[in-house]
């Protein structure tokens, strides 16, 4: 009975939530149109309105840890589910992402990822994708903010595993800016499929930067282990241990997304 009663509550706070997308973009899309400061607004707002709603429609409740970063920065980030995305842009005050293109053509959220500067990057081989995704950073007109990049290359399931992407280095390297990895344990309440959400306590934590001039090798192994360590000590705290699907998904090659 619990698992029905809470799942019936999962579907009803999923449509709200979108149904709340609509109406706030009715207020603030045309202002967003004549001031990119009203997109920011927009996107801040609904964002913070659906961490309120999880917490008393379906018990799950968000906590930002750390220094949240306020200049130009990269942000390279745990992302395990749709909500990570929500709490990241409920407190960057300039949130962009690199996006996968189709994303541009997304009802609402496409429009207002292209006005808040998200960069779009078609997927393909990894040379042109990263040379796709560079010309894309420095052709962007977005003013500076906080660029947010998955260094696995796409949502993974919370006991699952993508070694990352080299895509992040190549930024790192050419922008000189410095990195804050971001860990989390949000995909062990709210998965990336399936309407059901559980209670709990979503964490999404800012880690100490990673400032320019690292070695390849020693930023990439650094942002891993950290983000990874950190990650897996915060799905721990929250009852769940993800090290033995871990380990299967290194073994076979082969990981639940």
């Amino acid at each position: 009975m619990g698992y029905a009663l809470q799942w019936i509550r999962s579907l009803l706070f999923s449509i709200q939530m979108y149904v709340m997308m609509f109406l706030m973009s009715l207020y603030f899309t045309p202002l967003a149109v004549l001031d990119r400061k009203w997109a920011y607004a927009g996107v801040r707002t609904y964002c913070r309105y659906v961490r309120w709603s999880a917490a008393w429609m379906i018990g799950l409740k968000s906590e930002i840890r750390g220094e949240v970063p306020q200049d130009e920065v990269l942000v390279a980030a745990k992302h395990q589910s749709f909500f990570d995305i929500i709490m990241l842009v409920s407190v960057l005050p300039k949130p962009k992402f690199i996006m996968k293109a189709i994303l541009r053509y997304a009802p609402i959220l496409g429009w207002y990822g292209m006005r808040i500067g998200c960069v779009p990057v078609n997927r393909g081989k990894r040379s042109e994708a990263i040379k796709s995704m560079m010309k894309a950073v420095k052709d962007g007109d977005a003013p500076a903010g906080q660029l947010i990049i998955y260094p696995q290359g796409m949502r993974v399931a919370w006991d699952g595993y993508l070694p990352y992407k080299i895509g992040i280095n190549v930024l790192y390297r050419e922008t000189g800016q410095t990195v804050v990895p971001v860990s989390a344990n949000v995909g062990v309440f709210w998965p990336r499929r399936g309407v059901y959400r559980k209670p709990g306590l979503a964490v999404m934590e800012f880690l100490d930067p990673i400032e320019p001039g690292r070695s390849t090798e020693a930023f990439m192994q650094d942002l891993e282990t950290r983000v990874e360590a950190e990650s897996i000590a915060l799905m721990r705290d929250a009852g769940y241990d993800p090290v033995p699907g871990i380990q299967a998904a290194k073994a076979t090659g082969k990981t639940r997304r």
